[in-house]
């Protein structure tokens, strides 16, 4: 027997929502107590059935609800902007998400390590890294990833792929956090400030380096020398001693 879903078809959903159950009191029914006219607004729609077609792409969807949030990949309009910078989203929850970042909150807390997370799907993802859950492998290369998301952007170094372009200067990158990041060095947007020193950065990371000279940390040690590093890259280098390597020439004296 065929499962059904009951939605409401000028219902608007922001975020892809699935709706598991809905009341039954919504549900057509016909007795001698109560009879549902032809006229009633709820309809029954197959788990496969994708009614709601892009008129641009042909591409289909569900509810009205998501073909409306598509629409705005054409038309490239983002109505919600942030209060604090000039970013956009195409909804309210995007939004939300990204203040989170001006904010600092982390509402979503692992219960074994208690690293926090803004969203809740990054704490799901984090799960798998105390189960070792890696249950997506590449087929060229066999390296597995804890996300479909992560699989997906490995790909794209096997193909070359750089599908996220700066409408800028022309430059491409394989992921849409790198464009992001990117992006701010045309507007000068540093939305990650010192505590201690109110010097602000373009990326967390740039930030979380920092916070070590505050704090005199030190995390990167050298196997051979016992000499320790703010960043990995500086480790990197100093490698380059032990092993004698030097990689840059000049082209003038060799």
């Amino acid at each position: 027997m065929d499962h059904f879903k009951l939605i409401k078809p000028e219902m608007d959903f922001a975020m892809e929502v699935k709706i598991e159950e809905h009341p039954l009191e919504h549900e057509p029914r016909s007795d001698h107590n109560n009879e549902v006219s032809n006229s009633c607004k709820y309809q029954r729609i197959k788990d496969d059935e994708k009614p709601f077609q892009c008129a641009q792409c042909n591409k289909s969807f569900k509810h009205k609800g998501h073909l409306k949030r598509h629409h705005i990949i054409h038309t490239g309009v983002k109505p919600y902007q942030c209060s604090q910078c000039s970013n956009s989203f195409i909804d309210n929850y995007g939004l939300k998400m990204h203040q989170r970042i001006h904010s600092g909150e982390k509402p979503f807390q692992c219960s074994q390590c208690s690293k926090t997370f803004k969203q809740k799907c990054e704490l799901t993802m984090h799960h798998r890294i105390h189960a070792g859950e890696k249950s997506f492998q590449c087929v060229q290369c066999s390296k597995s990833f804890t996300s479909k998301g992560s699989l997906t952007m490995h790909h794209r170094i096997h193909a070359g792929e750089k599908p996220f372009q700066c409408a800028q200067c022309s430059k491409s990158f394989t992921q849409k956090g790198d464009l992001t990041v990117h992006k701010r060095i045309h507007t000068g947007e540093k939305p990650f400030q010192c505590s201690q020193c109110s010097k602000t950065f373009t990326t967390k990371s740039n930030l979380t380096m920092h916070h070590r000279i505050h704090a005199g940390e030190k995390p990167f040690q050298c196997a051979q020398c016992s000499k320790t590093f703010k960043q990995k890259c500086e480790l990197t280098m100093h490698h380059r001693i032990h092993a004698g390597e030097k990689p840059f020439q000049c082209a003038q004296c060799s």
